[in-house]
């Protein structure tokens, strides 16, 4: 897999208050780069620090989402997010290296997967739910 086809961009961490919790990032000094909601009823906010590329993720689940974890510490860490070109060949390596899958779907144009570690860390792949054909054809030409 090229270096190209996957990238390391943000860690997720989960919190009981977006608005707090933005509040207080911000105010330490990072930015909001880009906010949204997730078809399961969840949110997410990316913020970034100046000169910083990694991002950082807040996730709120609300009561009732099949991701929402009653507040008690030592859960607040939520995964490691990748970007794959080809979700299904970043799965198929995590696989191979010892992972196991956790949950896969599609959330509007974006295939997820969640994979364990084996110390039961959640790394995150995302990327197109129909990865693109390749350029060639079938015929000459």
């Amino acid at each position: 897999m090229a270096n190209t086809a996957v990238r390391f961009l943000y860690s997720g961490i989960r919190v009981r208050d977006l608005d707090r919790s933005i509040r207080f990032y911000r105010g330490i000094g990072f930015r909001i780069q880009a906010r949204g909601r997730m078809q399961h009823g969840g949110e997410w906010v990316h913020l970034r620090y100046p000169r910083s590329w990694h991002r950082l993720e807040l996730n709120f689940y609300p009561r009732g989402n099949r991701f929402y974890e009653a507040p008690k510490r030592g859960t607040e860490f939520d995964h490691f997010g990748f970007y794959a070109r080809d979700v299904h060949a970043w799965l198929r390596r995590a696989r191979k290296a010892g992972g196991k899958l956790v949950e896969e779907f599609v959330d509007g144009t974006s295939r997820l997967v969640y994979v364990e570690d084996p110390d039961g860390i959640c790394l995150e792949a995302f990327g197109p739910a129909r990865p693109r054909r390749s350029r060639r054809s079938g015929g000459s030409g």
